[in-house]
């Protein structure tokens, strides 16, 4: 798999774009605003094709560019249901500039899995920063995706709308059973693993 990730945006938000090199099948993940020009120089350069924009959580810094990433390459959006809410009706609390609504096609479920070529992303609801949250596993690979569940030496927030503390116990309780070495690719900040 390839992977190429860049800090975008006012908070500092990870942006992922994955491929399958020999399809040359990709996705990206939290679309955060600004990233169409970096996303859309990717699939040019490399002669990629965008089948999925997903979104880890509906918080403002994960979701603000996936309307325009989707209308320009036609790539559905995927997310949590029980996040979908905060991308049809975005309301950021704290940003900078207006979110543009977008809309879910794809249902990311626990057991679910995301494919594009070769690759297997198996989908962890992992609820605490938001109801509907997600971590998604490359197992082949030993690389989790956190989004905001996991970061180094920290977790993601549950003061803002829809974290539960209850809940990020225990999704964080099922994320340091996977044993190590597993590399962490934050929503924020550097990377880690599980171990550390």
């Amino acid at each position: 798999m390839e992977r190429l990730s860049r800090v975008t945006g006012p908070v500092g938000t990870n942006v992922h774009v994955l491929a399958d090199p020999v399809t040359r099948e990709a996705i990206a993940i939290d679309t955060a605003i600004p990233s169409l020009a970096w996303i859309t120089e990717i699939l040019d350069e490399r002669g990629w094709t965008l089948k999925l924009i997903v979104s880890t959580h509906g918080h403002w810094d994960h979701i603000g560019d996936n309307a325009r990433v989707a209308e320009h390459t036609g790539a559905p959006i995927a997310v949590h249901p029980l996040d979908a809410h905060r991308l049809t009706d975005p309301r950021p609390l704290w940003a900078p500039f207006e979110i543009p609504p977008s809309v879910p096609a794809v249902d990311l479920a626990e057991g679910g899995e995301i494919r594009f070529g070769s690759i297997r992303l198996e989908v962890l609801h992992t609820p605490g920063h938001t109801e509907g949250s997600v971590c998604l596993f490359d197992r082949a690979e030993g690389t989790l995706l956190s989004g905001d569940t996991l970061f180094a030496g920290s977790f993601g927030r549950v003061d803002l709308a829809g974290g539960d503390e209850s809940a990020m116990v225990e999704s964080l309780g099922r994320l340091a059973r996977f044993d190590d070495p597993i590399a962490v690719l934050p929503g924020h900040g550097a990377a880690t693993t599980i171990g550390r």
